[in-house]
């Protein structure tokens, strides 16, 4: 248990980070998620604007440090490359 001031600081501000980066996530695999129902409705161009508002929500994860770079560009480059081959 903390018990230096610092300690029950730190411990707060890690509850209270881990909230808003458990939102932060929530948001962003919604965005995923919508951009994956389009493709599997065969709807290219719901997925296109599905995929070009889920962006920039991903790349704000980055920004904030809910996601590794890679990880995003990966996520980008596969949903990307399935909108693409629908047709």
């Amino acid at each position: 248990m903390a018990n230096s001031p610092q300690a029950k600081k730190r411990a707060r501000q890690n509850e209270r980070n881990y909230a808003i980066n458990k939102a932060r996530r929530s948001r962003i695999r919604t965005f995923l998620r919508r951009v994956e129902e389009a493709i599997a409705s065969g709807d290219k161009e719901a997925a296109a604007s599905a995929l070009r508002t889920a962006q920039p929500e991903l790349m704000r994860g980055v920004t904030k440090g809910v996601f590794h770079k890679n990880t995003a560009a990966r996520k980008m480059s596969r949903l990307s490359s399935r909108v693409k081959a629908l047709g």
